[in-house]
């Protein structure tokens, strides 16, 4: 083979490199430069914790996961024998606490009025003596007969007893009228306590029976029949599926405008179909997100915004957990 043809031979392998090389950049320019980005997202949910506000053992769960539980539903029934006994203490208290307000209400008994008052009578028959021997040594000190010695020791017991009929007069007093006001209101005072304390820990009895708060789907259970849980240790999830709502995390230049209020379409690959989509939040993911630098040099960055949208309509079968896809343009 010639030389001319050994160089023609090279010439043509060099430009027809060169064709295919082309050939494949226009192909590249024209696919996989103008593909469409997309976004891509989740379906998310409200979730709320079933918790007790007492330890205990969990005696019974009455759901499983999956069920549907509607407001008022029992989900779990905890053992928690330490509050059952605190509520027989706090009882019994409560009864003390009325005894002590009924007696002082009621005053003394029958008995104890009737003693004071022979004991004022006792004191009467004695100051009604003490007067008129008094009486009659003043007469007598009065003709000179006696001696102002004896006449001062009369008048001193005559005094005496009358002093004495004052105090049996004010213990009879005490025992009809009763206990003092302000010895009533302390006694009521008490009782008021104690139903306080009841009603305390009836409050924590009703804990030991957990109910639904709001409808939705179990999603989770943590304990087992049997085991220990403490003051607020989650018992389950309940999803509440009424409120569903599309999660995504949109760079900034993928935004083109958008706003709270504004409405998109999005895929649901789980169903096929375009979902119709509100905006209802948009935040900023903060510095420690993903940042995208413009140019080599950095001359700025794009942030990530977190996007919530919710569905314009119900959407039947819509999960949480769900993807959800947006196209470029929308």
């Amino acid at each position: 083979m010639s030389a001319k043809t050994q160089h023609n031979n090279i010439l043509i392998a060099i430009a027809a490199f060169t064709a295919v090389v082309v050939i494949v950049a226009l192909i590249g320019y024209f696919t996989l430069g103008h593909e469409p980005e997309i976004i891509q997202g989740q379906v998310e949910v409200t979730e709320y914790r079933v918790s007790s506000k007492v330890p205990g053992r969990v005696l019974e769960l009455r759901v499983k996961e999956g069920d549907y539980v509607k407001v008022g539903d029992t989900l779990a029934i905890i053992d928690a024998p330490d509050v059952r006994a605190k509520l027989q203490q706090a009882r019994s208290a409560e009864d003390a606490a009325a005894a002590m307000d009924e007696m002082a209400k009621a005053g003394a008994r029958a008995e104890q009025v009737r003693g004071a008052y022979q004991v004022l009578q006792q004191a009467k028959a004695g100051l009604e003596i003490a007067e008129k021997s008094y009486n009659r040594v003043q007469r007598l000190f009065d003709e000179g007969v006696m001696t102002a010695q004896k006449r001062d020791e009369a008048y001193a017991n005559y005094k005496a007893m009358e002093a004495q009929v004052k105090a049996a007069q004010s213990q009879y007093d005490m025992a009809r009228n009763g206990a003092r006001r302000e010895e009533k209101l302390a006694a009521q005072a008490q009782v008021n306590r104690a139903k306080g304390a009841v009603a305390e820990v009836n409050s924590y009895i009703s804990e030991t029976v957990q109910t639904a708060q709001m409808e939705g789907e179990v999603s989770e259970v943590f304990p087992k029949v049997g085991e220990l849980i403490g003051t607020g240790s989650p018992i389950m999830t309940i999803s509440v599926m009424t409120d569903l709502w599309g999660t995504f995390n949109v760079r900034e230049d993928q935004l083109h405008g958008m706003k709270v209020g504004d409405e998109f379409t999005a895929f649901a690959p789980a169903f096929g179909k375009d979902i119709r989509m509100k905006v209802t939040y948009m935040k900023d993911e903060g510095s420690y997100a993903v940042w995208k630098a413009t140019k080599a040099g950095g001359q700025y960055d794009l942030k990530t915004f977190e996007v919530k949208a919710v569905p314009t309509g119900s959407i039947e079968g819509l999960r949480p957990g769900m993807s959800l896809v947006i196209r470029e343009g929308r």
